[in-house]
């Protein structure tokens, strides 16, 4: 009795020390902490919008567009048009859907309509919708996160929250603000996140009047990637986006997800 009781005990120590080894939790500090190491002594020197290693433009020349737009579920963001994304599914516009967290927290049942739709990608726009800092910058009164692992935790968390409920991971990250420190780009690759900006300012956080939407495409070229909002129904970026939709197709020009190319 006494010998199986020491096996016992030693068979459920191997357990409980195997069970710790495979614990997602133990694992992400892991990975924290080797992005803390690996980063922690360089120090950014740039902070903006198309910092170095920030993809602008997609790798062609041919009259294509990306149209990438983004849900930020911030205080009063957490809105869904429905309209806009019917326009884009009844003729058959691609684009790429940078989500936030709280955003999915607060529209379930339209993410997962969104996610299973083969005519939308999903993209990473982060936990809490912070700028990409690892020193705590700021931007439009928005504090970026604190440093490294604040940043971690802004990246991967939403990466796991959609690979969670769509079993697949998102390749692409934009930021809250979508400014960054080049630091934090390197970073982001680090967690095989590619970071994604833009050629086009569409619509401005959906603040611009349609007729200003409509200028902000006028002159576009081939292989633009263009941001909009699909989180402000109140706004005026669905009806602006139809209109820009409708001449830039009868001026020849094709839209297409970030996947369908190549990044620059």
């Amino acid at each position: 009795m006494k010998k199986f009781s020491i096996f016992l005990s030693l068979s459920l120590l191997a357990l409980s020390a195997n069970s710790a080894s495979t614990n997602p939790s133990n694992d992400y500090e892991k990975l924290k902490q080797s992005i803390e190491k690996k980063y922690e002594k360089q120090i950014p020197k740039e902070w903006g919008e198309k910092v170095k290693g920030v993809k602008t433009k997609l790798n062609t020349n041919k009259k294509i567009i990306a149209l990438t737009m983004d849900a930020c579920g911030t205080e009063g963001g957490m809105g869904y048009d429905k309209h806009l994304i019917a326009y884009l599914e009844k003729e058959k516009i691609p684009a790429t859907l940078f989500v936030n967290g709280r955003w999915i927290d607060q529209n379930l049942e339209n993410f997962k309509s969104l996610a299973s739709n083969s005519l939308f990608e999903i993209g990473n726009h982060g936990h809490l919708h912070k700028p990409a800092s690892v020193e705590g910058k700021s931007v439009y009164g928005i504090n970026g996160t604190a440093n490294i692992s604040e940043l971690v935790d802004e990246i991967e968390l939403n990466a796991r929250k959609i690979e969670e409920l769509t079993n697949k991971r998102p390749k692409y990250f934009r930021s809250g603000t979508a400014y960054y420190d080049e630091v934090a780009v390197k970073i982001a690759n680090s967690l095989k996140q590619e970071v994604v900006g833009f050629s086009v300012l569409g619509d401005a956080g959906a603040t611009y009047t349609a007729k200003k939407i409509e200028k902000a495409f006028e002159d576009v070229k081939g292989g633009e990637i263009a941001i909009v909002h699909f989180n402000h129904p109140e706004s005026y970026t669905r009806e602006g986006i139809i209109r820009v939709i409708k001449k830039l197709k009868a001026e020849g020009f094709t839209f297409v997800k970030l996947s369908d190319y190549s990044l620059k």
